[in-house]
């Protein structure tokens, strides 16, 4: 028998040292942040699930789970301060609230409340909206309903400052987050582009039948800005090649821009480029060396999928994210806390 007590041993031991792994590289702020689940509504009355952070006092523990790790988070905490900023955050193409986490819980740290919607139908768990005509539209109208919600239904929407308002979006999500400050991108250009083209969003769009892929198909419903929004910052934006200067004309407020050197799926010349052309001095571009698409993710932790978690050889993603959460918060700071 002593065979069995030495192999439930070592399992002991294997699962403590997965379990302390787990907790040790878990995605934690400089200061205590508080997380909790909150759900919106769009239009429609339609309710999505909101992931919050915010400032608090209380005590964080690695215990909330997002794919693929842990945050060192203090669940449904008490909120620290009053008058705080918000960011509301649009994620990629089959992301989730997980995609921008250590952005958020920076943000958190330095004071500011943040949201996340769950872009319904174009997230990990369901993509059933991804060939969808009114994709986009649907998912601006989603942003909006989230700073709605933030403001006005949200459990804590006495605390935040409806004049501070800001939007971080990545890919799919920085395009969605340009419409909200009042981009008006041409979407009959999309089937244009994607026939003497190849690129990532074009092989996306085909792969789920989306009408927008084809000549003279109808391009959806409108998108509409958001008044509220003063600042806007915009990670590998897709779908650049949708916005000529004309449908950038009406972007009023500072916008900070992404771009990896490396990145095949939306490549800086037909998006970021055009986008950063188009805004001129109203653009703060940032170009990584090293980069590619999911370089913009956040860093993974012991689980590592490797669509989401692989990087150019040599390209340090924690690291990098340091660095670009802390220009991010200090672009916000000097848009909205002044």
């Amino acid at each position: 028998m002593k065979w069995v007590y030495r192999t439930l041993a070592v399992v002991v031991m294997l699962a403590g040292s997965v379990v302390a792994i787990a907790y040790g590289t878990a995605l934690r702020g400089e200061r205590p942040v508080g997380f909790q689940m909150s759900r919106a509504a769009d239009a429609g009355g339609k309710s999505f699930p909101v992931g919050v952070w915010y400032p608090t006092e209380s005590g964080p523990w690695p215990t909330a789970q997002i794919r693929p790790g842990l945050m060192d988070v203090a669940r449904d905490a008490p909120i620290a301060g009053r008058g705080l900023p918000l960011v509301v955050m649009s994620h990629g193409n089959g992301g989730g609230l997980q995609s921008h986490a250590d952005l958020a819980l920076a943000l958190a740290s330095a004071g500011y409340v943040v949201a996340a919607p769950m872009h319904t139908g174009d997230n990990f768990l369901d993509q059933s909206a991804a060939g969808s005509v009114n994709l986009f539209s649907v998912r601006n109208r989603q942003l909006r309903a989230t700073i709605d919600h933030m403001l006005t239904k949200w459990q804590g929407n006495g605390t935040v400052d409806p004049a501070k308002v800001g939007a971080f979006g990545f890919s799919a999500g920085g395009f969605t987050v340009l419409t909200a400050i009042g981009a008006q991108p041409d979407m009959r250009l999309v089937a244009v582009h994607c026939a003497r083209a190849p690129e990532f969003e074009c092989d996306v769009l085909r792969h789920f039948k989306s009408p927008l892929v084809e000549v003279d198909a109808p391009t959806g419903d409108s998108m509409e800005a958001s008044p509220r929004i003063k600042a806007a910052v915009a990670a590998a934006p897709g779908l650049g090649f949708t916005m000529s200067p004309a449908a950038l004309a009406a972007v009023q407020v500072p916008v900070q821009l992404w771009s990896g050197d490396k990145d095949d799926k939306v490549p800086f010349a037909t998006n970021a480029a055009i986008i950063a052309e188009a805004l001129g001095q109203k653009a703060e571009l940032h170009q990584v060396p090293g980069a590619n698409h999911a370089s913009f993710l956040a860093p993974c932790g012991l689980m590592r999928p490797a669509d989401i978690c692989t990087d150019p050889e040599g390209f340090d993603r924690k690291a990098f994210h340091a660095s670009m959460n802390a220009e991010v918060v200090k672009f916000f700071d000097k848009a909205l806390k002044h």
